[in-house]
């Protein structure tokens, strides 16, 4: 077991920690100050984490003469970056960031790396964590499957694994949004099938991906082997059989919501909601309103209305909705998130609010909106939905009340305000 501290203090004369994040890291080096006896020199520095950066940061180090290299365990974004440097030949510490903790005064300075880089330099840091040499060929035995094997993984976890492969510095995870989108599926594959060549992966890019080439490039330039591609392949495998599950899935719910097809594409109208949204919402809800007297009884029931509570005239408590049905509350959600982005008046009704109240709580008041609206078409089967455009407030409602707030104003000053209208 290795021992959390060194009994006697060592002086480290030029040192570097990083501060490692995904798809950059700050690299803070303390060095003795030329011309200043028993001063020390500070230069930060942030890179990216692709490999040519990383290349170029090592040479930086190497320059500078810095001997001990320090970071935290941060996820696996630390893998690449210790690989790499320990390949250059620097001694690379990985520490806990728990026995880590920077002295109070480090919280002057500029980056979490540099309390940690004057902690090394005094060797005040936790010993490594690394137990196994990356030589070693019994630590290749880490490597098969992210999560050992336990198993259990969901597909979220399998496509982080698969999509952003740290110890072989594969970056794909930060240039493209969706590692598993159309590219991201085909470089992946290609990776697994043997192609290693950066400029052929990322020529597999289509759309508006292709205008990323370069970026791809960089991001494919790593170490993977065919350690790697194994995992990746298990990985791949297991993404298509959740993906499989979940087309049957929907499938089925296709079929037992075709009963109910008209009211889901009378649904489908409103801002945000698509058609598995509109089959979740009458899953949730059903079609038989008359169980809510008003659409307020239905909000209510949802908990999508804030409670007030007042006692002696004073108000009492956040004014919370309460919770409700988990369900319906994540679909009226990811409905009211994909209205804010719309021209239209639960779009424009999202971002007036979340100027002045929070997106939180905007989300919640559009989610309000959008229920109001669904008991109203279900409630008569030959409404059908009207948007009243992202103007409505301005020209109808804000205008009045800016009228008051102007003859009111006025009023204050004394005088008597007689509105015409103009010819």
């Amino acid at each position: 077991m290795l021992e959390a501290a060194q009994e006697t203090e060592e002086i480290i004369e030029r040192v570097a920690a990083l501060d490692v994040g995904k798809a950059e890291l700050t690299c803070c080096v303390r060095v003795p100050s030329p011309g200043k006896r028993g001063k020390r020199a500070q230069e930060v520095r942030t890179y990216q984490t692709m490999t040519r950066w990383l290349l170029v940061m090592a040479e930086r180090l190497a320059e500078l003469g810095v001997t001990r290299v320090v970071m935290e365990a941060t996820s696996d974004y630390w893998k690449g970056v210790y690989y790499l440097l320990e390949a250059h030949g620097f001694e690379v510490w990985l520490v806990n960031a728990r026995d880590a903790r920077a002295p109070p005064w480090a919280a002057q300075d500029r980056h979490p790396g540099c309390g940690l880089a004057v902690q090394a330099r005094r060797a005040a840091a936790a010993a490594p964590l690394i137990c196994a040499a990356t030589t070693d060929p019994a630590a290749a035995a880490r490597d098969p499957l992210p999560g050992g094997s336990g198993g259990g993984a969901d597909r979220r976890e399998a496509a982080g694994g698969a999509g952003c492969r740290e110890d072989a510095q594969i970056k794909l995870s930060v240039v493209a949004s969706d590692s598993f989108g159309v590219s991201g599926r085909a470089m992946l594959a290609a990776l697994v099938a043997g192609e290693r060549d950066p400029k052929a992966l990322a020529q597999l890019a289509r759309t508006r991906l292709r205008a990323k080439l370069s970026l791809l490039e960089e991001a494919f330039t790593g170490c993977f082997t065919d350690q790697h591609a194994f995992p990746l392949a298990k990985l791949l495998a297991r993404v298509d059989a959740l993906d499989a599950d979940l087309a049957d899935l929907d499938a089925k719910l296709q079929e037992l919501s075709a009963p109910f097809a008209e009211a889901a594409d009378r649904l489908d109208e409103i801002p945000g909601v698509g058609q598995l949204a509109a089959r979740l919402l009458l899953a949730e809800l059903g079609v038989d309103m008359t169980r809510f007297p008003t659409a307020g009884h239905l909000v209510s029931w949802a908990r999508f209305a804030p409670g007030v509570k007042e006692s002696a005239g004073k108000p009492k408590g956040r004014g919370s909705t309460g919770h409700g049905n988990p369900y319906l509350a994540r679909v009226l959600g990811e409905a009211a998130v994909a209205a804010s982005k719309t021209d239209t008046f639960l779009g424009a009704c999202y971002r007036r609010i979340a100027r002045r109240r929070g997106a939180k709580r905007a989300i919640v008041a559009v989610g309000r909106s959008i229920l109001v609206i669904v008991w109203h078409l279900l409630s008569d089967p030959t409404a059908r939905f009207q948007d009243l455009g992202a103007g409505f407030y301005d020209t109808r409602i804000g205008s009045e009340r800016a009228k008051r707030n102007h003859v009111r104003q006025l009023e204050a000053l004394g005088y008597k305000v007689t509105l015409e209208p103009a010819a």
